[in-house]
């Protein structure tokens, strides 16, 4: 979706006002499926295309439980998302939006287990003057 040179300046300041725009749609209930209330989610980023026309925006239940049953409610109501968005956000063309479900929290976590393994800390912990 990106550039071999990463997202363009553009790409991300459309894309975190994609993310603030589409966490008060959510918020607020402006959309109607029954499988999304009552759910705290979690926007952690939203990724756009070069062309602005695809969004994936990447999600994350409150909790982590059912996370694939928010992804998949979210995806089934993407076009209600899209039209509540156009109302919030000027651009040229409202993206295509696709959700998925936000794995950084789960490599947070397992990069601090990884850490505090008892080998690690005896590592971290060394000065160093063993080389």
């Amino acid at each position: 979706m990106h550039s071999p040179d990463g997202p363009s300046q553009r790409q991300l300041r459309v894309g975190e006002m994609l993310r603030r725009a589409i966490s008060d749609i959510l918020a607020r209930g402006d959309h109607h499926d029954p499988d999304l209330a009552n759910i705290s989610i979690t926007i952690g980023e939203v990724r756009t295309s070069p062309d602005l026309k695809n969004a994936t925006v990447f999600v994350y239940p409150l909790g982590g439980q059912n996370a694939k049953h928010m992804v998949a409610a979210l995806n089934k109501s993407s076009g209600e998302v899209r039209y509540a968005l156009t109302k919030n956000v000027t651009l040229k063309h409202s993206p295509k939006l696709k959700f998925m479900i936000d794995t950084t929290f789960d490599q947070m976590d397992e990069t601090s287990r990884l850490l505090n393994q008892e080998n690690v800390t005896r590592d971290l912990d060394d000065d160093g003057s063993e080389i």
